[in-house]
């Protein structure tokens, strides 16, 4: 499988495709101020160096997915480790900075950050319902240096639905097997010169996983949107002012723990007894307020955010009496150490183990936390001439503030009788402590073009007021500043209508958070990209090489990567590289059927270049050479659609190739890695004229169950084959 797909992935890296989804809604988007980018489409080559992808709503329809991970398959240069199948917690990087909990990419909604706490503590336990948001944009390269605090990677901007112009709305229904269900409604309009646009969405499943004991393993996530806005058509300037509030809640009983290999051969789906209580509550909430204004050469958009998260997770952190933790007792049930352990977490024995013999009770954490970001930027490109050249300039400034207050708890649970029961033993605090950060962000870039030439020039300027405090310790705290400029230069050079090439260098950064001392380094990389595009008719193509040159690689250590504290830890040197092609091509049978078709391929490399000994568990002791764990060598996703009248279907294979789980080199056997994987997904529509249409689909039809992920605590199923039935209506 795995020799087939990639001889079919260069066999038509050799027949050009697209590289970016066609918009067909170019008017709309030109308007649109969700947007951070409009990207030129159709027959028209584009000419922005740097690296970007934009996902229309017409792409992100063809197979209607809830998972980010899944959606973020068809763009080049992401790497993916699913935790729990339906991409309720995702783990997404960009030219192989780690995936861990999204916080080593800057992710926006509607051009606002959008993590809980995106400067002190990045972690993204947030991400917005993707089912109600009609593009995505991905952003690498020098064009990142726009987007921060987090620049080693790029950016993801979710773009969610714009105020239409005339009456519009819609409705989608749809039911699945495992117990899914999905309401979405919205319904917008405007009437002189006002705005409005009102959108609901509810998803729920019973989730996948055999819970010991029974239980439902599965959650229920609402989002609610308004929006109201007020056009003012001026003579010179046509501005608009929009109101944008938001709410969304989850209740999710998702576990930190996994399972045994052995268990996992059994039942891949099986979930320990340990985990009945495990459980996931949020609130989230945003308000932002927007002002644009804009000419034929100036575009001013302002915004002022709010947003507010609470959650708190129930969970399994450990058993009492005993210091292995629970990823040693999971990768080894049988060492004599560890086999009391096991039995306790699979219920196969009581905790409290009689006359002699030491009690394991279970130990569940809650992890209370309440998150504040909130801020205001302002963003501008305009054009001007200087000495007879066009310049294009953006220049953005943002002030922003953001906290996080850890009020963590233990509670101490009995494992009897294969069911884990909460004990008279009162609870007890375990974290308690508040980090905080001001930060002022500057960037301005001009982008200049003489002849067949674009050349853009950028700078960036991040500085961090930080705040750490200890709730019950009050003299453990600590405050400090860290500023840095991040330059970046890039170019378009047009070799003629159809084709060009892209070149590109700029300094990444990542900043520690709050509670770090100094003896705990900021990231830096030099980041280099080069490449071209090709476009003709129905022909689109983009290749673009990458090698990210890190000055010092550095990792968080959290519960989501099988650790109890949030300690972050120095790698040193290292490199990460290699290729990112998209294309893609429609072909036309006759006058009636289309079949469209695209491929997206990524090459990666990594290589630490120091040894050193690292108390972060996935490093450990690491040589030179070692690969960097969680990064696919190779990954491929061939879509191909079938469109004739009113029916469409559309097959999505997506191959991953095998992943380290900790620091190694590929072919030592004794490195725990995941499984390379094939995973097909079907979909199909019919439309019914002014019914609306009907539409159906299956996720992992083959049912193939492969082991994505060592961590947090044990081995990870991907999500088993599911199928669904919809109804959508629009009008």
């Amino acid at each position: 499988m795995k020799k087939t797909l990639l001889a079919l992935s260069i066999a038509i890296l050799f027949n050009p495709i697209v590289a970016i989804a066609e918009d067909t809604t170019d008017d709309v988007n030109n308007k649109s101020i969700e947007h951070m980018q409009i990207l030129s489409h159709g027959d028209k080559l584009r000419t922005e160096s740097g690296s970007a992808t934009l996902l229309t709503e017409l792409e992100l329809e063809k197979h209607e997915y809830d998972d980010i991970h899944r959606i973020l398959a068809s763009v080049p240069g992401v790497n993916i480790r699913e935790e729990d199948g339906f991409g309720l917690r995702p783990n997404i990087g960009f030219r192989g900075v780690t995936p861990e909990r999204s916080k080593k990419i800057t992710i926006l909604e509607d051009g606002v950050l959008i993590g809980p706490a995106p400067y002190s503590a990045p972690a993204a336990y947030y991400f917005p319902v993707t089912t109600r948001m009609t593009a995505v944009e991905v952003f690498k390269g020098p064009s990142a240096i726009k987007h921060g605090p987090q620049t080693v990677a790029g950016t993801l901007n979710l773009v969610t639905r714009s105020i239409p112009t005339h009456n519009e709305g819609g409705l989608d229904l749809s039911l699945g097997t495992e117990g899914y269900a999905k309401a979405h409604a919205y319904f917008g309009e405007t009437h002189d010169n006002i705005g409005t646009l009102f959108e609901a969405v509810h998803i729920e499943a019973d989730g996948f996983k055999d819970l010991d004991g029974g239980g439902n393993t599965g959650f229920e996530k609402n989002d609610f949107l308004a929006k109201v806005n007020y056009l003012i058509d001026g003579k010179k300037y046509d501005q608009i002012i929009e109101l944008k509030l938001s709410y969304a809640d989850e209740v999710s009983n998702e576990t930190y723990l996994g399972l045994t290999e052995d268990d996992f051969n059994t039942n891949p789906y099986r979930r320990y007894a340990a985990t009945q209580p495990a459980k996931m509550d949020t609130k989230h909430t945003q308000i932002m307020f927007t002002h644009n204004l804009n000419s034929d050469n100036l575009n001013v958009t302002t915004r002022l955010y709010r947003n507010d998260y609470e959650r708190a997770w129930r969970k399994l952190n450990g058993l009492t009496n005993t210091t292995a933790s629970l990823s040693e007792i999971l990768e080894n049930p049988k060492n004599e150490n560890n086999i009391a352990q096991y039995q306790v977490i699979s219920g196969q024995i009581d905790s409290n183990r009689g006359i002699g013999e030491t009690n394991l009770n279970l130990i569940m954490g809650t992890n209370d936390r309440s998150y504040v970001s909130q801020g205001i930027q302002v963003n501008a490109d305009f054009t001007v001439k200087l000495f007879d050249l066009q310049h294009d300039i953006s220049v953005g400034v943002r002030l922003h503030e953001d906290e996080i207050d850890r009020s963590h708890f233990e509670e101490i649970y009995e494992m009897k009788d294969g069911s884990a029961l909460k004990t008279i033993q009162p609870a007890y605090d375990a974290t308690q402590n508040i980090e905080s950060t001001k930060a002022l962000s500057i960037y301005l870039e001009d982008s200049i073009t003489i002849d067949n030439l674009t050349v853009s020039a950028g700078l960036r300027s991040e500085y961090m007021d930080m705040h750490y405090n200890d709730k019950v310790k009050t003299d453990d705290w600590q405050d400090k500043t860290t500023s840095i400029l991040l330059p970046g230069l890039s170019g378009f050079y047009k070799l003629s209508e159809n084709s060009g090439l892209l070149a590109g260098v700029y300094q990444g950064f990542s900043p520690s958070s709050p509670k770090q001392g100094p003896e705990v380094e900021v990231e830096k990389s030099i980041n280099y990209e080069f490449g071209g595009r090709y476009n003709k008719d129905n022909t689109k193509l983009e290749l673009v090489s990458f090698f990210n040159d890190y000055d010092n690689l550095k990792a968080s250590c959290s519960q989501s990567t099988g650790c109890n504290d949030d300690q972050e830890y120095d790698g040193g040197r290292a490199t990460v590289y290699g290729l990112e092609a998209q294309l893609q091509q429609s072909y036309s049978i006759n006058s009636h059927i289309d079949v469209p078709l695209s491929l997206v391929y990524t090459y990666t490399q990594s290589e630490f270049k120091e040894e050193f000994v690292s108390e972060y568990e996935p490093w450990g002791h690491v040589l030179p050479g070692y690969e960097i764990p969680d990064l696919a060598e190779h990954q491929t996703t061939l879509n191909i659609g079938l469109d004739a009248n009113n029916w469409q279907f559309n097959l999505s294979v997506r191959y991953v190739g095998e992943m380290l789980s900790s620091a190694g080199e590929r072919d030592d056997i004794n490195v725990l890695r995941t499984d390379e994987s094939a995973i097909f997904d079907i979909s199909a529509s019919y439309e019914l004229g002014d019914y609306g249409r009907i539409y159906g689909k299956v996720d992992n039809l083959t049912d193939e169950a492969t082991i994505v992920s060592h961590k947090p605590y044990g081995v990870r199923p991907g999500k088993p084959r599911l199928m669904s039935i919809g109804y959508k209506y629009q009008f």
